[in-house]
């Protein structure tokens, strides 16, 4: 178990269904399960909500609710509010990243709250003064305001990716060898010289261009693999009679 495990999300006084859906689906995305409605405005679209959610409406039909932030962090042991807003009391919001492997360390000592404001007006002083930490997205000063549910991804993102939990799958083909890319400049140098794309007088300015070209990122031993196939194709192409097939 990591400090997801113990982590909710709450939305306090949310406005729209559809808001409300996507953050359900964005906390599947991310491996967060626990979602908290604070006050929801009265008639919020539910059917809306299930409609943005896709296949995580589980996550929906099993929220919680309270009346209040205090009852909806009451047993946490630590809750972050965010804020897109600056001032005096709002001065030691963290940025994402750095805040994340801290709170993800207090989630793991038990219930943790990641709390978001109303779409139109976000939590109010008073609301932050109950949090433990404050986060504040870096974002454009001529517009602030993030959406919701972009707001929620991109800190549960921070925090899965702060618990170690994503790793990218890793290149099966080895890196390749020199001998094996001398091999393939060689392939080239024939193969370019017989469709006569450049001669003994342009030779060797040619292959420092091409080795270049080729050189300037990773080659694997597919990757060497593959250009040499193209060489020896354009190779036999270049030495068919014409007409044939």
């Amino acid at each position: 178990m990591d400090g997801r495990d113990q982590i909710r999300v709450v939305l306090v006084r949310p406005l729209y269904g559809g808001n409300i859906g996507s953050v359900c689906r964005g906390m599947m995305n991310f491996g967060f399960s626990r979602l908290v409605l604070v006050a929801p405005r009265e008639g919020w679209d539910q059917d809306e909500a299930r409609k943005y959610a896709l296949g995580t409406v589980s996550i929906l039909e099993q929220r919680t609710e309270a009346a209040t932030l205090d009852e909806a962090v009451a047993d946490c042991v630590a809750v972050t509010g965010t804020t897109a807003r600056r001032g005096l009391y709002r001065s030691q919001a963290a940025a994402p990243r750095d805040w994340a492997p801290e709170f993800l360390a207090r989630a793991d000592l038990g219930p943790a709250a990641l709390v978001f404001g109303p779409e139109d007006k976000g939590l109010t002083t008073d609301e932050l003064a109950r949090c433990t930490h404050q986060v504040m997205i870096p974002t454009s000063e001529a517009y602030p305001s993030m959406n919701l549910s972009h707001a929620v991804n991109l800190l549960l993102y921070e925090l899965s990716t702060a618990a170690g939990g994503f790793d990218l799958p890793g290149e099966p083909s080895p890196e390749a060898t020199v001998e094996l890319r001398e091999r393939m400049f060689a392939a080239w140098e024939e193969t370019l010289r017989d469709i006569g794309f450049f001669g003994d007088d342009k030779a060797r300015h040619m292959m420092l261009g091409l080795r270049r070209i080729l050189t300037r990122g990773r080659l694997t031993e597919n990757d060497v693999k593959i250009l040499m196939g193209i060489a020896r194709q354009a190779q036999w192409a270049g030495r068919r009679e014409p007409g044939s097939i």
